[in-house]
């Protein structure tokens, strides 16, 4: 249900805004849309998992928290991380 080492380098390069850039909000959504992403296809096949049922809401609201901070610091980065990522708005 976690993203590999390899595929978590990859969205980290693909959205860094610097070279060794780990840390900054788009690398955070990012890594989160990422894992999103996997439990959602993992309650595809198991529906009653409610344990981590409760750890992707805990996740997509921390996702939601990082784009409000985003949206409110720079509004053109939000758009263009939305954009990017897929995201609704």
């Amino acid at each position: 249900m976690s993203i590999t080492a390899e595929r978590r380098q990859d969205v980290i390069k693909d959205n860094a805004r610097a070279e060794g850039d780990t840390g900054s909000v788009e690398v955070q959504v990012a890594i989160l849309t990422e894992r999103i992403k996997n439990l959602t296809e993992h309650f595809k096949g198991h529906a009653k998992d409610n344990h981590s049922r409760r750890g992707l809401l805990m996740m997509v609201n921390k996702r939601r928290s990082l784009l409000d901070y985003l949206r409110k610091k720079d509004g053109d980065r939000y758009l263009a991380l939305i954009a990017k990522l897929g995201l609704r708005k």
